[in-house]
């Protein structure tokens, strides 16, 4: 494929195997365009070392990267706890928010550059391309969109490796090492290799972040996490920004055990796959945050609230971050946070989170309130009138049964059945 209106193209840089190709790629496919690459820092820490040589030994033009830790935990990862957003249950969607995040970034070097394009490593089959797209979509559709995966004639990343060595570029995978990962201060997933079977279980060495329970220390650890209006914003007594506090945290509940997630899930193509995920600091916080809501939200608000956390978990894993309903639905889950503010006491253990204590100046618990003792606020006799209301629907029905020569709905059990010794 040519297209010689491209000059320029903005390329989404990892550094890893596919986004090694595809900046030697672009060029014999776009008439010799010229390549920048962006690599936005979400806390891959080690991975971004040696980066720019890497890009340029590779084609490009120049490298940019950018620190968006900050951004990516404050507008991104917190508002997402704040809804309880979890997708199909165990997933706390540590890629899927990353990505918006990314692509807004590509298409403001895009302006900046006078690039024509953006590209991507993500492959035809997944959610990522997705995401990449609708963002782009959504902040400057005149950018054309260029997805080498979906394109090209590598299929495997055999392929893409034999492709490398033709063009002499430096990669880090091997033969050996074929799993896909997908590495932010949030969390890491691992995809591919013998995970594709989803009998097998995951090799211990896969995994980076966490220790295995068995290696665990034995003895339990407290953490204590503090909040303010729904937001971590201290560990064990210490006001710390977004960045240290999950970088603290992460060892922390990492060294526990804590955050391994092994999950099959729909992807939004239609397909299962099969995903191991290690995310300890965002586990505990997720954990602590729904601890303080048992406290400071009411019955109404919090069931209603996790009714939208599931909508929430799917346009955010879907990719539509840049849509009114997820804006709109922010503006409630805000709401609700309000008064979320108080301090949650963790104990953790073998890859157990535990709650030990929770406190709030907004707690709508009352211990005399609770109590089963007399006091003003709630007579027990009046428990008589509310049941009798309550269960008025049930008592119609079976009294309507019951004069028209009909058992009720639920039969009482047939003790002619039951024979005594």
């Amino acid at each position: 494929m040519t297209d010689d209106k491209i000059k320029k193209v903005v390329l989404a840089y990892s550094g890893g195997l596919d986004t090694s190709v595809i900046v030697p790629w672009l060029k014999n496919n776009f008439a010799n365009c010229e390549v920048i690459c962006f690599t936005a820092d979400l806390g891959q820490e080690e991975e971004l070392d040696g980066l720019e040589e890497k890009a340029l030994a590779s084609g490009a033009s120049k490298l940019f990267v950018r620190d968006l830790r900050e951004e990516f935990l404050n507008e991104y990862v917190f508002p997402t706890l704040q809804a309880g957003a979890i997708y199909e249950r165990d997933y706390l969607l540590g890629t899927s928010f990353a990505r918006p995040l990314i692509a807004k970034h590509m298409v403001a070097i895009a302006e900046a550059e006078g690039a024509d394009a953006i590209s991507h490593g993500c492959t035809g089959k997944g959610n990522d391309q997705v995401r990449f797209e609708l963002t782009v979509m959504a902040l400057n559709p005149k950018l054309k969109i260029i997805a080498p995966w979906r394109e090209w004639d590598i299929r495997s990343r055999e392929d893409a490796l034999k492709y490398a060595a033709e063009y002499n570029i430096p990669v880090i995978h091997t033969e050996k090492d074929i799993y896909s990962r997908d590495r932010n201060i949030f969390h890491l997933s691992h995809e591919g290799g013998l995970l594709e079977d989803p009998w097998n279980e995951p090799a211990a060495e896969m995994f980076q972040l966490t220790k295995s329970p068995e290696d665990a220390p034995d003895e339990a650890e407290y953490v204590e996490i503090g909040f303010e209006r729904g937001n971590p914003v201290s560990l064990n007594g210490e006001t710390l920004s977004s960045v240290d506090l999950f970088q603290q945290l992460n060892k922390i509940a990492g060294r526990h055990a804590i955050g391994r997630v092994d999950i099959v899930e729909n992807r939004l193509v239609g397909m299962k796959s099969r995903g191991v995920y290690e995310t300890p600091a965002g586990t505990v916080i997720m954990r602590a945050h729904q601890s303080l809501e048992s406290l400071c939200l009411d019955k109404h608000t919090m069931h209603y609230k996790d009714n939208i956390a599931v909508k929430y978990a799917e346009l955010v894993y879907n990719g539509q971050w840049f849509i009114q309903l997820r804006e709109a639905l922010d503006a409630f889950v805000r709401e609700t946070q309000k008064r979320v503010t108080g301090v949650v006491r963790l104990k953790l253990y073998k890859g157990n989170i535990i709650n030990a204590g929770r406190k709030s100046p907004y707690s709508l618990y009352r211990e005399d309130y609770a109590s089963f003792g007399e006091e003003d606020v709630y007579n027990q006799q009046d428990a008589q009138g509310f049941i009798q209301l309550f269960g008025l629907p049930l008592k119609v029905e079976a009294l309507l049964s019951m004069e028209g020569g009909e058992e009720t709905r639920y039969q009482r059990p047939d003790y002619s059945k039951f024979k005594r010794d």
